[in-house]
Protein backbone atom coordinates (compact mmCIF):
# COMPACT_ATOMS: atom_id res chain seq x y z
CA UNK A 1 0.00 0.00 0.00
CA UNK A 2 1.03 3.64 -0.39
CA UNK A 3 1.75 5.56 2.78
CA UNK A 4 3.49 8.63 4.15
CA UNK A 5 6.65 7.25 5.71
CA UNK A 6 8.85 8.90 8.28
CA UNK A 7 12.05 9.91 6.51
CA UNK A 8 14.25 12.53 8.15
CA UNK A 9 16.06 13.22 4.87
CA UNK A 10 12.80 14.40 3.26
CA UNK A 11 11.00 17.76 3.66
CA UNK A 12 9.12 17.85 6.98
CA UNK A 13 10.45 14.35 7.69
CA UNK A 14 7.93 12.57 5.43
CA UNK A 15 7.98 10.91 2.00
CA UNK A 16 5.39 9.05 -0.01
CA UNK A 17 6.34 5.39 -0.39
CA UNK A 18 5.28 1.78 -0.06
CA UNK A 19 4.57 -0.03 3.21
CA UNK A 20 3.28 -3.53 3.97
CA UNK A 21 -0.48 -3.88 4.23
CA UNK A 22 -1.55 -4.10 7.89
CA UNK A 23 -2.69 -7.45 9.27
CA UNK A 24 -5.78 -6.89 11.45
CA UNK A 25 -6.19 -8.68 14.77
CA UNK A 26 -9.52 -10.53 15.26
CA UNK A 27 -11.06 -7.47 16.96
CA UNK A 28 -9.89 -5.09 14.24
CA UNK A 29 -11.44 -4.03 10.96
CA UNK A 30 -9.38 -3.19 7.88
CA UNK A 31 -10.19 0.35 6.72
CA UNK A 32 -9.53 1.88 3.30
CA UNK A 33 -8.63 5.45 4.21
CA UNK A 34 -9.96 8.35 2.16
CA UNK A 35 -8.97 11.31 4.36
CA UNK A 36 -6.89 12.02 7.44
CA UNK A 37 -6.66 15.10 9.63
CA UNK A 38 -3.34 16.17 11.10
CA UNK A 39 -2.90 17.11 14.75
CA UNK A 40 -0.28 19.41 16.23
CA UNK A 41 0.72 16.81 18.82
CA UNK A 42 1.56 14.11 16.30
CA UNK A 43 3.64 16.37 14.03
CA UNK A 44 5.32 18.13 16.96
CA UNK A 45 6.23 15.06 19.00
CA UNK A 46 5.42 11.73 17.30
CA UNK A 47 7.07 12.67 14.00
CA UNK A 48 10.28 13.66 15.77
CA UNK A 49 10.45 10.51 17.86
CA UNK A 50 9.36 7.81 15.36
CA UNK A 51 11.91 5.67 13.47
CA UNK A 52 12.38 6.04 9.74
CA UNK A 53 9.84 3.99 7.80
CA UNK A 54 7.10 4.29 10.43
CA UNK A 55 3.51 5.09 9.39
CA UNK A 56 1.99 7.59 11.80
CA UNK A 57 -1.39 9.27 12.11
CA UNK A 58 -4.22 9.25 14.65
CA UNK A 59 -7.33 10.35 12.70
CA UNK A 60 -8.76 8.83 9.54
CA UNK A 61 -12.07 8.52 7.72
CA UNK A 62 -12.76 5.87 5.12
CA UNK A 63 -14.69 2.71 4.33
CA UNK A 64 -14.54 -0.74 5.94
CA UNK A 65 -12.58 -2.94 3.53
CA UNK A 66 -12.87 -6.06 5.69
CA UNK A 67 -14.96 -6.44 8.83
CA UNK A 68 -13.45 -7.71 12.08
CA UNK A 69 -13.10 -11.49 12.26
CA UNK A 70 -14.72 -11.65 15.70
CA UNK A 71 -17.97 -10.17 14.36
CA UNK A 72 -17.68 -6.87 16.21
CA UNK A 73 -17.93 -3.47 14.58
CA UNK A 74 -19.43 -2.34 11.27
CA UNK A 75 -19.81 -4.46 8.14
CA UNK A 76 -17.70 -4.21 5.00
CA UNK A 77 -18.63 -1.20 2.87
CA UNK A 78 -19.67 0.97 5.84
CA UNK A 79 -18.38 4.58 5.84
CA UNK A 80 -16.50 5.11 9.10
CA UNK A 81 -14.30 7.43 11.13
CA UNK A 82 -11.43 5.91 13.08
CA UNK A 83 -9.01 6.64 15.89
CA UNK A 84 -5.68 4.91 16.42
CA UNK A 85 -2.24 5.48 17.86
CA UNK A 86 -0.69 5.15 14.37
CA UNK A 87 -1.44 4.10 10.79
CA UNK A 88 -3.76 6.86 9.57
CA UNK A 89 -1.35 8.26 6.97
CA UNK A 90 -1.80 5.30 4.62
CA UNK A 91 -4.26 3.76 2.18
CA UNK A 92 -5.13 0.98 4.64
CA UNK A 93 -5.21 0.82 8.43
CA UNK A 94 -6.25 -1.81 10.95
CA UNK A 95 -8.38 -0.40 13.78
CA UNK A 96 -9.89 -1.80 16.97
CA UNK A 97 -13.66 -1.83 16.52
CA UNK A 98 -14.01 0.04 19.84
CA UNK A 99 -12.38 2.99 18.06
CA UNK A 100 -14.56 3.01 14.94
CA UNK A 101 -17.58 5.28 14.50
CA UNK A 102 -20.09 4.97 11.67
CA UNK A 103 -20.67 7.87 9.28
CA UNK A 104 -23.78 8.88 7.30
CA UNK A 105 -23.62 8.02 3.61
CA UNK A 106 -22.47 10.95 1.51
CA UNK A 107 -20.70 12.79 4.34
CA UNK A 108 -17.46 14.61 3.47
CA UNK A 109 -14.64 12.29 4.63
CA UNK A 110 -12.30 15.23 5.14
CA UNK A 111 -14.66 17.02 7.50
CA UNK A 112 -15.45 13.80 9.35
CA UNK A 113 -11.74 12.94 9.71
CA UNK A 114 -11.37 15.88 12.11
CA UNK A 115 -13.60 14.18 14.68
CA UNK A 116 -11.43 11.59 16.50
CA UNK A 117 -8.79 13.55 18.43
CA UNK A 118 -10.14 17.10 18.31
CA UNK A 119 -13.86 16.37 18.58
CA UNK A 120 -13.68 13.46 21.00
CA UNK A 121 -11.17 15.26 23.25
CA UNK A 122 -13.47 18.29 23.46
CA UNK A 123 -16.51 16.11 24.15
CA UNK A 124 -14.77 14.09 26.87
CA UNK A 125 -13.40 17.26 28.46
CA UNK A 126 -16.89 18.71 28.73
CA UNK A 127 -18.11 15.42 30.22
CA UNK A 128 -15.44 15.81 32.90
CA UNK A 129 -16.58 19.36 33.67
CA UNK A 130 -20.03 17.93 34.44
CA UNK A 131 -23.49 19.34 33.68
CA UNK A 132 -23.01 22.57 31.72
CA UNK A 133 -26.56 23.79 31.07
CA UNK A 134 -26.70 27.39 32.24
CA UNK A 135 -23.08 27.36 33.48
CA UNK A 136 -20.16 29.59 32.53
CA UNK A 137 -17.50 27.66 30.58
CA UNK A 138 -14.12 29.05 29.53
CA UNK A 139 -12.24 27.49 26.58
CA UNK A 140 -8.59 28.50 26.25
CA UNK A 141 -6.77 28.04 22.95
CA UNK A 142 -10.18 28.30 21.33
CA UNK A 143 -8.95 28.83 17.76
CA UNK A 144 -7.37 25.36 17.49
CA UNK A 145 -9.17 22.28 16.21
CA UNK A 146 -10.12 20.91 19.63
CA UNK A 147 -10.81 24.41 20.98
CA UNK A 148 -13.36 25.18 18.29
CA UNK A 149 -15.07 21.86 18.89
CA UNK A 150 -15.21 22.65 22.61
CA UNK A 151 -16.74 26.06 21.96
CA UNK A 152 -19.47 24.65 19.74
CA UNK A 153 -20.22 21.63 21.92
CA UNK A 154 -20.42 23.78 25.05
CA UNK A 155 -22.87 26.09 23.27
CA UNK A 156 -24.95 23.12 22.12
CA UNK A 157 -24.96 21.93 25.74
CA UNK A 158 -26.52 25.17 26.94
CA UNK A 159 -23.46 26.82 28.50
CA UNK A 160 -22.47 30.47 28.49
CA UNK A 161 -19.26 30.11 26.48
CA UNK A 162 -16.18 32.28 26.86
CA UNK A 163 -13.54 31.73 24.18
CA UNK A 164 -9.96 32.75 24.89
CA UNK A 165 -7.60 33.53 22.01
CA UNK A 166 -4.40 35.47 21.55
CA UNK A 167 -6.01 37.72 18.93
CA UNK A 168 -9.71 38.46 19.61
CA UNK A 169 -9.84 41.09 16.85
CA UNK A 170 -8.78 38.54 14.23
CA UNK A 171 -10.71 35.53 15.47
CA UNK A 172 -13.64 37.04 17.34
CA UNK A 173 -16.18 36.82 14.52
CA UNK A 174 -15.45 33.17 13.72
CA UNK A 175 -15.50 32.16 17.39
CA UNK A 176 -18.83 33.91 17.94
CA UNK A 177 -20.14 32.14 14.84
CA UNK A 178 -18.99 28.87 16.44
CA UNK A 179 -21.02 29.66 19.54
CA UNK A 180 -18.95 31.87 21.86
CA UNK A 181 -20.88 34.46 23.83
CA UNK A 182 -17.66 36.27 24.75
CA UNK A 183 -14.21 36.34 23.16
CA UNK A 184 -11.31 37.43 25.36
CA UNK A 185 -7.54 37.81 25.11
CA UNK A 186 -6.60 35.27 27.75
CA UNK A 187 -8.04 34.17 31.11
CA UNK A 188 -6.87 37.37 32.80
CA UNK A 189 -9.46 39.24 30.72
CA UNK A 190 -12.40 37.25 32.15
CA UNK A 191 -14.29 39.42 34.61
CA UNK A 192 -16.33 36.91 36.62
CA UNK A 193 -15.77 33.39 37.98
CA UNK A 194 -16.45 30.41 35.74
CA UNK A 195 -17.88 26.99 36.51
CA UNK A 196 -15.61 25.06 34.19
CA UNK A 197 -12.51 25.42 32.02
CA UNK A 198 -11.43 23.39 29.01
CA UNK A 199 -7.75 24.31 28.74
CA UNK A 200 -5.88 23.67 25.49
CA UNK A 201 -2.78 25.72 26.34
CA UNK A 202 -1.27 24.84 29.71
CA UNK A 203 1.46 26.86 31.38
CA UNK A 204 0.56 30.25 32.82
CA UNK A 205 -2.83 30.24 31.11
CA UNK A 206 -3.81 27.10 33.03
CA UNK A 207 -2.71 28.74 36.29
CA UNK A 208 -4.68 31.91 35.50
CA UNK A 209 -7.74 29.94 34.41
CA UNK A 210 -7.71 27.84 37.57
CA UNK A 211 -7.87 31.05 39.60
CA UNK A 212 -11.17 31.88 37.90
CA UNK A 213 -12.97 28.74 39.05
CA UNK A 214 -15.99 29.19 41.26
CA UNK A 215 -16.76 26.81 44.11
CA UNK A 216 -17.18 23.28 42.78
CA UNK A 217 -15.60 24.24 39.46
CA UNK A 218 -13.46 21.92 37.33
CA UNK A 219 -10.56 22.66 34.99
CA UNK A 220 -9.81 19.95 32.42
CA UNK A 221 -6.24 20.06 31.08
CA UNK A 222 -6.42 18.87 27.46
CA UNK A 223 -3.64 20.60 25.51
CA UNK A 224 -0.15 21.82 26.32
CA UNK A 225 0.73 24.08 23.40
CA UNK A 226 2.51 26.60 25.63
CA UNK A 227 5.28 24.04 26.28
CA UNK A 228 5.61 25.45 29.80
CA UNK A 229 5.25 24.07 33.28
CA UNK A 230 2.50 25.20 35.63
CA UNK A 231 3.84 27.18 38.59
CA UNK A 232 1.14 28.03 41.10
CA UNK A 233 1.88 30.91 43.49
CA UNK A 234 1.48 30.37 47.21
CA UNK A 235 -2.19 30.53 48.13
CA UNK A 236 -3.51 29.58 44.69
CA UNK A 237 -4.73 26.22 46.00
CA UNK A 238 -6.33 27.58 49.17
CA UNK A 239 -10.00 26.62 49.47
CA UNK A 240 -11.35 29.61 51.39
CA UNK A 241 -13.32 32.63 50.16
CA UNK A 242 -15.62 30.69 47.83
CA UNK A 243 -12.90 28.46 46.40
CA UNK A 244 -14.06 25.21 48.01
CA UNK A 245 -13.93 21.93 46.05
CA UNK A 246 -12.20 23.11 42.86
CA UNK A 247 -10.52 20.46 40.71
CA UNK A 248 -7.92 20.00 38.00
CA UNK A 249 -8.41 16.80 36.02
CA UNK A 250 -6.69 15.08 33.11
CA UNK A 251 -7.54 12.13 30.87
CA UNK A 252 -6.01 10.06 28.09
CA UNK A 253 -8.33 9.63 25.12
CA UNK A 254 -7.14 6.08 24.24
CA UNK A 255 -7.96 5.01 27.80
CA UNK A 256 -11.60 6.13 27.52
CA UNK A 257 -14.34 3.57 27.00
CA UNK A 258 -17.29 4.08 24.70
CA UNK A 259 -15.34 5.93 22.01
CA UNK A 260 -17.17 4.22 19.14
CA UNK A 261 -20.46 5.83 20.17
CA UNK A 262 -18.73 9.20 20.70
CA UNK A 263 -17.20 9.07 17.22
CA UNK A 264 -20.52 8.09 15.66
CA UNK A 265 -22.42 10.88 17.41
CA UNK A 266 -19.83 13.50 16.49
CA UNK A 267 -19.61 12.34 12.87
CA UNK A 268 -23.37 12.64 12.47
CA UNK A 269 -23.33 16.16 13.94
CA UNK A 270 -20.57 17.18 11.50
CA UNK A 271 -22.44 15.63 8.57
CA UNK A 272 -25.61 17.48 9.57
CA UNK A 273 -23.78 20.81 9.79
CA UNK A 274 -24.36 21.16 13.54
CA UNK A 275 -20.61 21.02 14.18
CA UNK A 276 -18.20 22.97 11.97
CA UNK A 277 -14.66 21.53 12.03
CA UNK A 278 -13.10 24.75 10.68
CA UNK A 279 -10.84 23.29 8.01
CA UNK A 280 -7.92 25.71 7.52
CA UNK A 281 -5.83 23.69 5.06
CA UNK A 282 -6.69 20.87 2.67
CA UNK A 283 -4.72 19.05 0.02
CA UNK A 284 -3.40 15.73 -1.23
CA UNK A 285 -0.40 13.52 -0.40
CA UNK A 286 1.99 15.96 -2.02
CA UNK A 287 1.04 18.75 0.33
CA UNK A 288 1.93 16.91 3.52
CA UNK A 289 5.17 18.82 4.10
CA UNK A 290 3.39 22.15 3.64
CA UNK A 291 0.65 21.18 6.09
CA UNK A 292 3.12 19.92 8.69
CA UNK A 293 5.17 23.11 8.45
CA UNK A 294 2.06 25.28 8.82
CA UNK A 295 1.03 23.36 11.93
CA UNK A 296 4.48 23.55 13.49
CA UNK A 297 4.68 27.28 12.82
CA UNK A 298 1.21 27.76 14.34
CA UNK A 299 -0.07 29.38 11.14
CA UNK A 300 -3.25 27.29 11.06
CA UNK A 301 -6.26 28.08 13.21
CA UNK A 302 -8.39 25.00 12.71
CA UNK A 303 -7.73 21.64 11.06
CA UNK A 304 -5.44 20.43 8.27
CA UNK A 305 -6.79 17.67 6.00
CA UNK A 306 -5.01 15.28 3.66
CA UNK A 307 -7.25 13.68 1.04
CA UNK A 308 -5.93 10.22 0.18
CA UNK A 309 -6.80 9.27 -3.40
Amino acid sequence: MRALLVDRSAPAGLRLGQAPDPEPAPNQALIRVTATSLNYGEVRFMLQEAPDGAVLGWDAAGVVERAAADGSGPAAGTPVVTLGVAGAWAELRAVDTDWIGTVPAGADPGAVSTVPVAGASALRALHRVGPILGRRILVTGATGGAGRYAVRLARLGGAHVIASTGDPDKHGDSLRAAGAHEVVAGPQAVGEPVDGVVDMVGGQQLVDAYGLLAQGGTLVAVGHSAHQGENFPFGALFADNGRHDRSIVTFSLPECSGLASDLTWLAHRVAAGELEPQISWRGGWGGAAEAVDALLQRRLHGKAILDIA
